[in-house]
């Protein structure tokens, strides 16, 4: 024990849990949600280092999103079609559990559309049509839902877009608000009961007869089962997931006047994208300009992917317009070879949930499930 604490603390905060979950981000509250419904009594506690989660659940730039067809195509040929459409229908079902349960309004979901802007020297059209119609029939199968994917290219002059030569639409996907996601999810699972508790770093465990004596910055907790779930800086933990983290820059403008952009857009495999937030920009991406840097957990931006986000923020979407920037951060992600998230027991009593491969928003609810199966 780190810390003296009164009778009525030990009794009410710091007691012996059945779970403990690592990290308050979306994938530990979603298992929280989880477990808390596969065990209505199970005393559960979520320990957060900081005073807010800034991981990438609350750094992201809020795309509900079940994935581009470029990239989709693309990991086609790296995963196989079946591991690709199982990974897509997780993300399609976890994008709608969110909306039932939380509630558009409260997490600021908006059914603007999701884009893929093409160039012609990057693509192949008639290539690429041929395998958009066999997208569509096997995405039919998995929404009931003709056309998911349609050519749209009328709608570059009605975004005002520029420097693109093709367009695809898809009108079942939206943006939401990252911040309001996470904290109305915190309110619905501390509804249900479970403590959540912040600046708690966790710096150790072991393991006892009966569970786990986990040491924090602050205090000593015991627990049956903990779960990890700090995705990127998960190696800080268990060094050999030998996880590989990667950073995502954004910036986002002052308002502009007369903005036409309205959706959530894709570029190159889905390594440039943007949005509008009322009447500002949000731009991000471009860590395949420097992928080397960009595979770090720092938080800080640079300035030649920051560049990068302006050159294109100029050349594609306000060509011509005088603009100001207002915010710039990054998040950081963590990437598998085959893009599906680790779920492992790494110890006895110690399970982890990592690397949700730039797709957290969409399929943490369905991972949490697999998850709280396993206890």
């Amino acid at each position: 024990m780190n810390h003296y604490v009164s009778f009525w603390e030990q009794e009410t905060y710091f007691s012996p849990q059945d779970f403990i979950i690592v990290g308050s981000g979306l994938v530990g509250l979603w298992t929280a949600y989880a477990l808390k419904k596969k065990y209505l009594k199970a005393k559960i506690t979520i320990l957060e280092r900081g005073v807010v989660p800034t991981g990438a659940s609350t750094r992201n730039a809020g795309f509900a999103c079940f994935g581009s067809p470029s990239e989709m195509i693309s990991d086609i040929e790296t995963m196989g079609e079946n591991d690709l459409w199982n990974l897509v229908e997780m993300r399609y079902r976890g994008i709608e559990k969110m909306r039932d349960l939380l509630g558009d309004e409260s997490i600021g979901f908006d059914r603007s559309g999701g884009y893929e802007c093409f160039t012609n020297d990057k693509n192949n059209f008639q290539k690429l049509e041929d395998k958009i119609n066999l997208l569509n029939i096997d995405f039919q199968k998995l929404t009931k839902v003709n056309n998911v994917f349609k050519w749209n290219n009328e709608k570059l002059k009605e975004q005002n877009l520029t420097g693109f030569d093709a367009l695809i639409e898809n009108k079942h996907e939206g943006g939401i608000h990252s911040g309001k996601l996470v904290l109305n999810l915190s309110k619905m699972v501390q509804n249900l009961g479970v403590q959540i508790l912040y600046g708690m770093e966790v710096k150790s465990w072991q393991n006892e007869k009966g569970g786990l004596k986990v040491e924090t910055n602050h205090y000593t907790f015991k627990t049956n089962q903990m779960i990890v779930a700090t995705n990127a800086f998960s190696n800080n933990l268990i060094p050999q997931l030998n996880i590989k983290p990667s950073r995502g820059q954004i910036l986002v403008t002052e308002p502009i006047s007369g903005l036409k952009l309205n959706g959530t857009f894709h570029f190159d495999e889905g390594y440039y994208y943007f949005r509008n937030i009322g009447n500002r920009i949000l731009l991000g991406g471009a860590r395949n300009a420097d992928f080397v840097a960009e595979e770090t957990t720092d938080l800080d931006t640079t300035s030649n992917i920051q560049q990068s986000l302006e050159t294109f923020l100029q050349h594609h979407i306000i060509k011509g317009v005088n603009y100001k920037i207002s915010n710039k951060w990054s998040g950081v992600m963590a990437f598998t070879q085959n893009k599906m998230p680790i779920i492992r027991v790494v110890e006895p009593n110690v399970t982890c949930i990592v690397c949700c491969n730039g797709m957290g928003v969409a399929i943490s609810p369905i991972i949490a499930e697999k998850v709280a199966n396993l206890m």
